[in-house]
């Protein structure tokens, strides 16, 4: 027979740092989603179009091995965002098997307008948090991600788009 746990054995009420990092992620993630519906985007294609404008005239598949996800599912999203005359495709003079992905004017825009609404978020989120709290939580966040080695920028969501079983 086995004692029962001690108090600080037992899972705290609120699930503990790991629930609260998920649940707190989930809530951001839905809480964004909302906040960019009106810019006629969804997180991945937000995701997508953030890297494009970090590293201009990116292969396609080099884009999808930045974001780590299956390539066939990035073309289908560099297609969507084509189709808004957001980004552009251009054979790339060097290796013409590939397409170089570049932001056109709109684009450039549209992103001005997502970072503009990212910061927006990130205030409400961490809106109970004093400035040097929000700094201090950051530099914490950054150390667990590279602790797990998650590449910087880039939602783990997009590992598993695209992908079967």
């Amino acid at each position: 027979m086995t004692a029962p746990p001690t108090d600080n054995q037992r899972p705290p009420r609120d699930g503990g740092v790991a629930f609260l990092l998920a649940q707190l992620g989930a809530h951001a993630a839905a809480a964004f989603a909302e906040r960019i519906r009106p810019l006629e985007l969804t997180p991945p294609q937000a995701g997508v179009l953030r890297r494009v404008g970090q590293v201009p005239g990116q292969s396609q598949r080099g884009l999808a091995d930045a974001l780590g996800m299956h390539p066939p599912r990035l073309v289908a999203l560099i297609d969507e965002l084509e189709d808004r005359g957001l980004v552009t495709r251009a054979r790339d003079p060097d290796d013409r098997r590939n397409y170089a992905i570049s932001l056109t004017d709109e684009g450039g825009r549209t992103l001005a307008e997502l970072a503009r609404v990212a910061r927006d978020h990130e205030v409400a989120i961490t809106a109970a948090l004093e400035g040097d709290e929000r700094a201090q939580l950051l530099v914490l966040l950054r150390r667990l991600a590279e602790e797990q080695n998650l590449p910087p920028g880039v939602h783990p969501g997009f590992r598993r788009m695209g992908r079967r079983g």
